[in-house]
């Protein structure tokens, strides 16, 4: 099993990493999330990765962290969710926020990611819920379900305005980062600001 790969970057695509390992070029499927990781680095970089073993192959998939490693592996346990389906669905949410959705049973949150539709947003709240937990993540749950409602609310806000989901969430994370107390009309306008400029 291979665990993760250190090297340099040979090419680079939002879906996919060739990474020479002294002098061994492995591709690797990664995430829209990992991309905009890997592609703000330089140097030798390192991924983990989960090997994915069928009977016409083997692929490789990567992760900028370990958090998102075990949420895909996560994802990959629900039946009906294949490895390709669970790399879009970490390509369209950030990984706290995905546990977040999952650990508050925002349905919305979930429909909103390209791909996921009623019955499968149900079914990854039901078959995760208790098992989210063991996501070792950079960060925790957030302990306040009101933090977690005020940045929701702000994403969902922003969705309707015509933003992607995908930035809108990006920079109201960005922005309640920096300032936790900040009021909602207040968050969505910041927001505003940095997708328009």
């Amino acid at each position: 099993m291979i665990g993760f790969l250190t090297g340099k970057i040979a090419s680079l695509s939002p879906t996919r990493l060739l990474i020479d390992v002294n002098g061994v070029g492995y591709i690797v499927n990664i995430s829209i999330n990992t991309y905009e990781k890997l592609h703000a680095q330089t140097g030798i970089v390192s991924v983990f990765t989960h090997l994915n073993v069928k009977q016409d192959g083997m692929d490789l998939f990567g992760f900028h962290s370990q958090s998102e490693k075990d949420m895909f592996e996560l994802l990959i346990s629900i039946n009906g969710i294949g490895p390709k389906l669970a790399l879009g669905i970490l390509s369209g949410i950030q990984t706290d926020e995905l546990k977040d959705a999952i650990h508050f049973g925002n349905l919305n949150r979930i429909k909103a990611i390209p791909g996921i539709g009623k019955k499968t947003a149900e079914r990854l709240v039901l078959e995760l819920k208790d098992k989210i937990s063991q996501v070792v993540d950079d960060t925790t749950i957030s302990s306040s379900s009101g933090s977690f409602a005020i940045k929701n609310d702000a994403i969902t806000a922003l969705s309707t305005l015509g933003y992607a989901p995908k930035f809108a969430e990006k920079y109201v994370k960005q922005i309640l980062d920096d300032n936790p107390n900040i009021q909602l009309e207040n968050l969505i306008k910041s927001a505003l600001a940095l997708l328009n400029k």
